[in-house]
Protein backbone atom coordinates (compact mmCIF):
# COMPACT_ATOMS: atom_id res chain seq x y z
CA UNK A 1 0.00 0.00 0.00
CA UNK A 2 1.35 3.43 -0.94
CA UNK A 3 2.26 5.75 1.89
CA UNK A 4 0.67 9.19 1.82
CA UNK A 5 3.06 12.02 2.71
CA UNK A 6 2.28 14.87 5.09
CA UNK A 7 2.94 17.23 2.24
CA UNK A 8 0.20 15.61 0.15
CA UNK A 9 -2.23 15.69 3.06
CA UNK A 10 -1.53 19.38 3.66
CA UNK A 11 -2.04 20.21 0.00
CA UNK A 12 -5.32 18.27 -0.18
CA UNK A 13 -6.60 19.92 3.01
CA UNK A 14 -5.90 23.36 1.53
CA UNK A 15 -7.59 22.43 -1.76
CA UNK A 16 -10.63 21.04 0.08
CA UNK A 17 -10.97 24.19 2.21
CA UNK A 18 -10.70 26.48 -0.81
CA UNK A 19 -13.21 24.42 -2.80
CA UNK A 20 -15.59 24.45 0.16
CA UNK A 21 -15.33 28.25 0.43
CA UNK A 22 -15.69 28.84 -3.31
CA UNK A 23 -19.50 28.65 -3.64
CA UNK A 24 -19.99 31.17 -0.81
CA UNK A 25 -17.44 33.52 -2.34
CA UNK A 26 -19.06 33.28 -5.78
CA UNK A 27 -22.47 33.90 -4.19
CA UNK A 28 -21.12 37.01 -2.41
CA UNK A 29 -19.63 38.33 -5.65
CA UNK A 30 -22.93 37.82 -7.46
CA UNK A 31 -24.93 39.46 -4.65
CA UNK A 32 -22.68 42.47 -4.19
CA UNK A 33 -21.26 42.76 -7.71
CA UNK A 34 -17.93 43.35 -5.97
CA UNK A 35 -15.03 41.27 -7.37
CA UNK A 36 -13.10 42.10 -4.16
CA UNK A 37 -9.59 41.41 -5.49
CA UNK A 38 -7.61 44.63 -6.00
CA UNK A 39 -10.45 46.83 -4.80
CA UNK A 40 -10.17 49.40 -2.03
CA UNK A 41 -11.80 46.95 0.37
CA UNK A 42 -9.20 44.29 -0.49
CA UNK A 43 -6.34 46.62 0.41
CA UNK A 44 -8.11 47.74 3.60
CA UNK A 45 -8.51 44.08 4.55
CA UNK A 46 -4.79 43.49 3.96
CA UNK A 47 -4.07 46.25 6.47
CA UNK A 48 -6.55 44.67 8.93
CA UNK A 49 -4.64 41.37 8.64
CA UNK A 50 -1.44 43.16 9.67
CA UNK A 51 -2.97 44.07 13.02
CA UNK A 52 -5.33 41.14 13.57
CA UNK A 53 -4.87 37.52 14.62
CA UNK A 54 -2.03 35.87 12.75
CA UNK A 55 -0.04 39.05 12.15
CA UNK A 56 3.15 37.27 13.22
CA UNK A 57 3.01 35.29 9.98
CA UNK A 58 3.78 38.48 8.05
CA UNK A 59 7.20 38.26 9.69
CA UNK A 60 7.71 34.50 10.06
CA UNK A 61 6.72 33.38 6.57
CA UNK A 62 8.96 35.85 4.68
CA UNK A 63 11.87 35.00 7.02
CA UNK A 64 11.46 31.29 6.26
CA UNK A 65 11.15 32.08 2.54
CA UNK A 66 14.34 34.17 2.69
CA UNK A 67 16.14 31.28 4.42
CA UNK A 68 14.98 28.80 1.75
CA UNK A 69 15.81 31.25 -1.05
CA UNK A 70 19.29 31.81 0.36
CA UNK A 71 19.87 28.07 0.62
CA UNK A 72 18.75 27.52 -2.98
CA UNK A 73 20.76 30.56 -4.16
CA UNK A 74 23.92 29.07 -2.64
CA UNK A 75 23.14 25.79 -4.40
CA UNK A 76 22.68 27.70 -7.69
CA UNK A 77 26.02 29.46 -7.21
CA UNK A 78 27.83 26.17 -6.51
CA UNK A 79 26.35 24.74 -9.72
CA UNK A 80 27.28 27.97 -11.57
CA UNK A 81 23.67 28.71 -12.51
CA UNK A 82 22.54 32.19 -13.48
CA UNK A 83 20.80 34.26 -10.80
CA UNK A 84 17.26 32.99 -10.20
CA UNK A 85 15.12 35.89 -11.46
CA UNK A 86 17.27 36.42 -14.55
CA UNK A 87 17.20 32.72 -15.40
CA UNK A 88 13.47 32.50 -14.70
CA UNK A 89 12.81 35.26 -17.23
CA UNK A 90 15.41 34.65 -19.94
CA UNK A 91 16.91 31.13 -19.89
CA UNK A 92 15.73 28.04 -21.71
CA UNK A 93 15.66 25.90 -18.56
CA UNK A 94 13.20 28.23 -16.77
CA UNK A 95 10.62 25.44 -16.50
CA UNK A 96 13.04 23.30 -14.47
CA UNK A 97 14.01 26.31 -12.38
CA UNK A 98 10.36 27.09 -11.64
CA UNK A 99 9.78 23.45 -10.66
CA UNK A 100 12.73 23.53 -8.26
CA UNK A 101 11.35 26.69 -6.63
CA UNK A 102 7.90 25.13 -6.27
CA UNK A 103 9.33 21.94 -4.77
CA UNK A 104 11.27 24.02 -2.22
CA UNK A 105 8.23 26.12 -1.36
CA UNK A 106 5.31 23.72 -1.81
CA UNK A 107 4.57 23.18 1.88
CA UNK A 108 5.29 26.78 2.81
CA UNK A 109 2.88 28.04 0.14
CA UNK A 110 0.18 25.60 1.29
CA UNK A 111 0.68 26.72 4.90
CA UNK A 112 0.57 30.38 3.90
CA UNK A 113 -2.73 29.87 2.09
CA UNK A 114 -4.13 27.94 5.05
CA UNK A 115 -2.99 30.63 7.49
CA UNK A 116 -4.58 33.31 5.32
CA UNK A 117 -7.87 31.39 5.31
CA UNK A 118 -7.73 31.06 9.10
CA UNK A 119 -6.97 34.75 9.57
CA UNK A 120 -9.85 35.66 7.24
CA UNK A 121 -12.22 33.54 9.32
CA UNK A 122 -10.98 35.05 12.58
CA UNK A 123 -11.00 38.66 11.38
CA UNK A 124 -13.76 38.86 8.76
CA UNK A 125 -15.91 35.79 9.54
CA UNK A 126 -15.76 34.77 5.88
CA UNK A 127 -13.30 33.30 3.41
CA UNK A 128 -12.28 34.88 0.14
CA UNK A 129 -10.45 32.06 -1.70
CA UNK A 130 -9.02 34.41 -4.36
CA UNK A 131 -7.42 36.60 -1.71
CA UNK A 132 -5.96 33.57 0.07
CA UNK A 133 -4.50 32.29 -3.20
CA UNK A 134 -2.94 35.68 -3.85
CA UNK A 135 -1.79 36.96 -0.46
CA UNK A 136 -0.27 33.72 0.82
CA UNK A 137 1.94 32.90 -2.17
CA UNK A 138 3.02 36.54 -2.67
CA UNK A 139 4.08 36.68 0.97
CA UNK A 140 6.32 33.70 0.28
CA UNK A 141 7.26 33.99 -3.40
CA UNK A 142 8.62 37.53 -3.51
CA UNK A 143 11.07 37.20 -0.58
CA UNK A 144 12.12 33.74 -1.81
CA UNK A 145 12.85 34.88 -5.36
CA UNK A 146 14.73 37.98 -4.25
CA UNK A 147 16.78 36.07 -1.65
CA UNK A 148 17.63 33.28 -4.10
CA UNK A 149 18.78 35.72 -6.77
CA UNK A 150 20.68 37.97 -4.36
CA UNK A 151 22.44 35.08 -2.57
CA UNK A 152 23.49 33.52 -5.86
CA UNK A 153 24.87 36.83 -7.11
CA UNK A 154 26.67 37.49 -3.81
CA UNK A 155 28.17 33.98 -3.65
CA UNK A 156 29.39 34.22 -7.24
CA UNK A 157 30.97 37.62 -6.60
CA UNK A 158 32.63 36.30 -3.45
CA UNK A 159 33.92 33.30 -5.41
CA UNK A 160 35.38 35.56 -8.11
CA UNK A 161 37.05 37.76 -5.50
CA UNK A 162 38.57 34.67 -3.84
CA UNK A 163 39.87 33.48 -7.21
CA UNK A 164 41.41 36.91 -7.95
CA UNK A 165 43.19 36.95 -4.58
CA UNK A 166 44.51 33.41 -5.11
CA UNK A 167 46.05 34.28 -8.49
Amino acid sequence: MARISRSSILQWVVIAILLTALPGAVHTIIQTRDPYLFTQRFFEDIMARLSGPGRFRFILQPVVAIFLGSRDGMKDARLDHAPFLWALLFHRDRRDLFRSAISSLRNLIALSILMDVISQILIFRQVRPGAALLVGPVLIGVPYALARAFTNRLARLKGRNSEMRAS
